[in-house]
């Protein structure tokens, strides 16, 4: 099947900006240990879910646009439970857009995504997590 292309107008070229965009998923690395203990799938399918959450959130915004077109690499950290909170907390301070993601229906806050930026636009928001491994 042919790839799927958005419309011109929604693709802004970036030129060597282009190359630096990324999508952040902050996953919450606890939730893989005891008492937990949630299958890396499950962990990983949060992260899906969010990811498409904030793509289709911000779907109009010339950044995704041009992240789609581009299949720019996205970046993946893992806090716990309460340094997500206070990463989603501090995001919305600064102005930052993100979808919190929750597990229901028990309401269990499980990981974050940006909408996708420019990197160094927001790489100093996230420097201080893990790659998930």
């Amino acid at each position: 099947a042919a790839p799927c292309k958005l419309p011109a107008s929604r693709a802004v070229p970036y030129g060597n900006m282009a190359a630096a965009l990324v999508q952040y998923v902050v996953l919450r690395g606890d939730l893989a240990r005891p008492p937990r203990s949630w299958p890396l799938g499950a962990v990983v399918a949060q992260g899906c879910h969010a990811a498409l959450a904030a793509v289709h959130g911000y779907r109009e915004h010339p950044d995704t646009g041009a992240y789609l077109e581009l299949g720019a690499a996205m970046r993946t950290v893992a806090p716990d439970e309460n340094s997500l909170l206070d990463l989603a907390e501090s995001l919305k301070e600064k102005g930052i857009e993100h979808r919190l993601w929750m597990e229901n229906p028990e309401g269990i806050p499980t990981c974050l995504a940006l909408r996708p930026y420019p990197k160094n636009q927001v790489q100093q928001h996230l420097r201080k997590f893990k790659l998930l491994k």
